[in-house]
């Protein structure tokens, strides 16, 4: 086989998996892992994938990746649709109740359900607080629903208000629930995301609220990303639609979190 073939089966491998390891593709092509790792030194060299120890992963697999929220919007649609109704069942119906909204798609989600809140009873109020400028749009039509929006700065990529005035503001809050979205949810790491202006506002809404409820697709799990804003300690409910992996749902169950498949 060409050097040329190799690099293209290569390159449609990380595609695939998100990872490759050195020994497994010596194995797989029978050459030897310095071949390998030549051919992965070229592949970087043309931006086709990233080395890292042990292997190389895909480009949108690196820690400082994000897609923006237009992007992520159009993505795995249905998986967003059944977490939003399953963090649905979780908002009491009371007399008063408050919610945080992080922003993100996934939110984002939750937010479309929220748009036709109605209160089951005379009386009954929810209030929902969030720092996601589609958000507060496309909540400010439903006149059932009180809606309060962060002050701060607006992060072009994802619409999202962050920064000090934000992260003061939620030190003066404390919402019944928070629902918060997360780039990767690690065994070790924790929760995290590629921006840390952005992680510290998500910080600063898990401390905030009474209940910390997660919202990530299963793309989600067993992710690393740049900054970590939450422990696993720091969350009390995980909606996602995938079985987490052994390591990852043994490391959530020590820490308490209730995960919901949705």
């Amino acid at each position: 086989m060409f050097a040329e073939e190799r690099h293209q089966l290569i390159a449609e491998r990380v595609v695939v998996q998100g990872r490759v390891g050195v020994n497994e593709l010596a194995d797989l092509f029978s050459v030897t892992q310095e071949t390998i790792r030549r051919d992965l030194a070229a592949l970087e060299e043309s931006r086709t994938l990233r080395r890292v120890h042990g292997g190389a992963v895909a480009l949108d697999k690196l820690s400082r990746s994000e897609a923006s929220l237009i992007e992520r919007e159009g993505q795995r649609l249905e998986e967003k649709l059944r977490i939003a109704n399953a963090a649905m069942t979780l908002i009491p119906a009371a007399q008063t109740v408050s919610i945080l909204l992080d922003s993100g798609s996934t939110t984002a989600a939750l937010a479309q359900q929220l748009a036709h809140w109605t209160a089951e009873q005379d009386g009954d109020e929810l209030l929902v607080i969030t720092n996601s400028l589609p958000i507060a749009a496309s909540l400010g039509t439903n006149t059932h629903l009180l809606l309060d929006i962060l002050g701060g700065r607006v992060r072009g990529l994802t619409s999202a208000v962050v920064g000090a005035r934000a992260t003061e503001q939620l030190g003066g809050l404390r919402p019944d629930i928070a629902f918060i979205g997360a780039n990767g949810i690690h065994a070790g790491f924790g929760l995290s995301t590629p921006d840390p202006v952005e992680a510290a506002t998500k910080s600063a809404m898990v401390h905030a609220a009474r209940r910390v409820v997660i919202l990530a697709d299963g793309s989600k799990l067993g992710v690393e990303t740049l900054v970590r804003f939450a422990t696993l300690e720091e969350v009390d409910t995980l909606i996602t639609t995938t079985e987490p992996s052994p390591d990852l749902g043994s490391a959530l169950e020590a820490a308490g979190v209730e995960v919901v498949l949705a």
